[in-house]
């Protein structure tokens, strides 16, 4: 299977990649793996609203949108990691006075006493569009050692993309040798989402479906025994579905 030409001095996912051009996983797009919808909070939440979100949803990070939903930054660990909250000292003022001085001493002072999620988000955040090739992602995970990139359809965010959504195309592509998804695949993706969209035991936030050969595969947490059935017979429901692979884990609560 050919996808693309390596150009000279490109980096070829086949040598030392997640992906090879033997994977069907090579050929498959950000639509088919990313997670939607996505957990977001506007720019006036505060931190500890942020900090809540992410441990409630055990997310790493969280992206910042307006009331339409269009990206404006995007709150990760990193940006918490300084907070004077939890006593961190500030090891970085010398050399940050020395190359990027009161400018880049100033931005550091609002990451790390800010209040609001505008001011203590990174605002130069790396995206996909949902037609983004998956080994095209993984480069660029790789090229700016970064965890994830929101997807965004124009301006607005639909989904977002994990390194753990790249190992789950892997695992799925390799159970069975599949090959790239198709178009009916994808439709039968789309319609497992919508029948799960209003269900309120899904989460699919914290849930990802990937469609290969007409094989459901989940992957995420679920919070029950009760909700891992249910996911079952929903997919099972729609017609071209010819089974379904669960990869979930049960959530655990602690009092």
């Amino acid at each position: 299977m050919v996808c693309r030409v390596v150009e000279s001095g490109a980096i070829d996912p086949g040598i030392n990649q997640p992906f090879s051009p033997d994977d069907g996983a090579y050929c498959m797009h950000v639509r088919d793996i990313m997670t939607s919808p996505v957990i977001t909070a506007g720019p006036g939440a505060t931190v500890m609203d942020v900090v809540n979100l992410m441990l409630d949803n055990g997310i790493s990070a969280l992206p910042i949108v307006s009331n339409k939903g269009i990206l404006l930054g995007l709150v990760s660990e990193g940006d918490l990691i300084r907070r004077s909250e939890i006593g961190a000292r500030d090891y970085s003022s010398w050399w940050l006075a020395a190359i990027g001085g009161k400018v880049r001493l100033a931005e550091e002072f609002v990451k790390s006493h800010g209040m609001q999620a505008c001011e203590i988000m990174t605002r130069e955040v790396v995206t996909v569009g949902e037609d983004e090739l998956v080994w095209k992602v993984a480069e660029m995970l790789e090229k700016h050692k970064i965890k994830r990139v929101p997807v965004l359809r124009g301006d607005k965010v639909v989904g977002i993309v994990s390194r753990a959504n790249l190992l789950q195309a892997l695992a799925a592509q390799r159970e069975k040798a599949m090959q790239t998804p198709s178009g009916d695949d994808r439709d039968l993706r789309d319609k497992v989402l919508e029948t799960l969209a209003d269900k309120p035991w899904s989460d699919l936030p914290h849930l990802n479906v990937v469609v290969q050969d007409g094989v459901v595969h989940y992957w995420g947490r679920v919070h029950s025994e009760e909700a891992r059935q249910a996911l079952q017979v929903a997919a099972k429901g729609v017609p071209g579905v010819v089974d379904v692979v669960d990869h979930t884990h049960k959530t655990v609560t602690i009092f």
